[in-house]
């Protein structure tokens, strides 16, 4: 049974008011009389909403708005019918990213870490070069006829197994060809090991970089120590402002990669100390983490995050008068050439079509799920060996979740984190409401920022 619902997102922002269709992703800035009329618009006949506001407006205004709302309807581009089949993402059964695990170990004591500081709760160890190339040969094999693959080198910190990343990559590369393959490899690393070679190196050889590092360098420090306790700022800023000024040069991708917790709900202002050092590219999300956890992300806290994204938004808008040039991640949509219907209605695809492998050659749904057993799909000598974890994020679509069918915004998040909705509500079926509520808000400043650029830009 397809989903035929239609639905508009409107929302008043820095001064603007702003209407999204949702099933076409159509976007408009508009007066505030077509924002009224629209409330009425879709449920009364165009008598009733006349009569309703004729008071307030003039009858022939009215009309006029009337005219216009029904001729983008009739495009679809308004109250556009949503027509996607909430089966039709299972059709799609293939992987084609992965999350290799090198390092289950780390040269930092971060105390948001989901990997329990690097060791998933495990034993400290690092992946052999025969696990990795088991990995690899099972990605290759359950990517089917897709051409592009993804690579991700995490841990702990991967650059402690840089050797075996090196040899994974040259492996790779070998797979390419025979296989019709590309791969697009990333590191992810908190940069206490780069050095001018493996610069070069990684430069050469990764498609993107993700780089830790949290902000202004007390917030850092708090939450990012080293193994001795102290804080892994002094140590670690340089390595990564050169390694993101080699990628500026190549024209490589890389992010720096923050994370706030409760004890920084002002994040933007780590977002603008980042930018102020000269990072170009930045994202910095909120904590994945147990509610226990006393720098956890509550309900209590949302409003305050908010008003940051709201504050923030402005001063990114504004960033040239203050002497910046950065994008922020989560301020970035593409309304035009956005994701296909597949991504939109399956998330992240954890536990579909991507996967994490760990040292011992598990293979779990993804990286947040690692360390707990009852999450392991399989391992790469047998391959999924418990197709019911793997069925279990397949029913997790997008429009199979009761919270998600009707909200807005669902097919800019793809129904959320499968690890925060497990870690607080015990079901991957069940978004947590509080990083819905970030989320929400958080595209609607991208949204708003989208119609501010491009009213600029019309106005050059």
């Amino acid at each position: 049974m397809k989903n035929t619902h239609s639905q508009i997102h409107k929302f008043y922002l820095n001064q603007h008011y702003i209407v999204l269709d949702v099933a076409s992703e159509s976007l408009f800035s508009v007066d505030k009389m077509t924002y009224d009329i629209l409330d009425d618009y879709h449920e009364k006949p165009d008598s009733a909403v006349i009569e309703k506001w004729q008071d307030i407006y003039s009858k022939s205004e009215i009309e006029e708005v009337l005219e216009e709302l029904h001729a983008l309807e009739d495009q679809n581009m308004l109250y556009a019918p949503d027509n996607y089949d909430p089966m039709e993402y299972k059709n799609y059964d293939l992987i084609k990213s992965m999350c290799l695990n090198v390092a289950h170990d780390c040269n930092l004591r971060c105390k948001y870490c989901f990997a329990s500081q690097g060791d998933f709760n495990s034993k400290r160890e690092v992946m052999p070069y025969e696990v990795g190339k088991k990995a690899l040969d099972f990605l290759v094999a359950q990517s089917k006829n897709r051409h592009n693959l993804e690579v991700d080198f995490f841990g702990g910190e991967p650059m402690m197994n840089f050797d075996v990343v090196k040899r994974l990559v040259t492996y790779g590369r070998s797979l390419e060809e025979p296989n019709n393959k590309k791969f697009k490899f990333t590191m992810t690393t908190n940069g206490m090991l780069l050095n001018d070679e493996n610069m070069k190196w990684i430069d050469e050889n990764m498609g993107n970089v993700v780089l830790s590092l949290d902000g202004r360098k007390a917030v850092n420090d708090r939450m990012r120590p080293t193994v001795s306790g102290k804080g892994s700022y002094d140590i670690i800023f340089n390595h990564i402002k050169k390694m993101c000024d080699i990628r500026e040069a190549s024209g490589g991708e890389y992010y720096v990669r923050g994370t706030y917790t409760k004890n920084n709900l002002d994040f933007g202002r780590d977002v603008e100390d980042l930018a102020r050092q000269g990072f170009k590219s930045i994202s910095v999300e909120p904590v994945v983490t147990d509610a226990s956890k006393p720098y956890a992300i509550l309900e209590e806290d949302v409003d305050a995050i908010k008003k940051e994204y709201d504050r923030l938004a402005i001063a990114y808008l504004n960033q040239e008068d203050e002497g910046l040039d950065y994008l922020f991640y989560h301020f970035m949509v593409d309304l035009n050439g956005g994701p296909c219907v597949y991504k939109r209605l399956s998330g992240c695809g954890a536990g579909r079509d991507y996967v994490a492998v760990t040292p011992k050659g598990n293979i779990y749904p993804c990286h947040q799920f690692v360390g707990q057993p009852e999450f392991i799909m399989g391992n790469v000598d047998e391959g999924i060996t418990k197709p019911e974890i793997k069925d279990q994020f397949m029913e997790a679509g997008l429009l199979s979740k009761p919270s998600c069918r009707d909200c807005w915004c669902r097919y800019f998040c793809g129904g959320g984190c499968h690890a925060n909705a497990w870690n607080f509500n015990h079901t991957v079926m069940k978004p947590y409401e509080v990083s819905c509520e970030i989320e929400r808000r958080r595209v609607e400043n991208a949204l708003m920022i989208k119609i501010v650029q491009d009213e600029r830009a019309n106005a050059d």
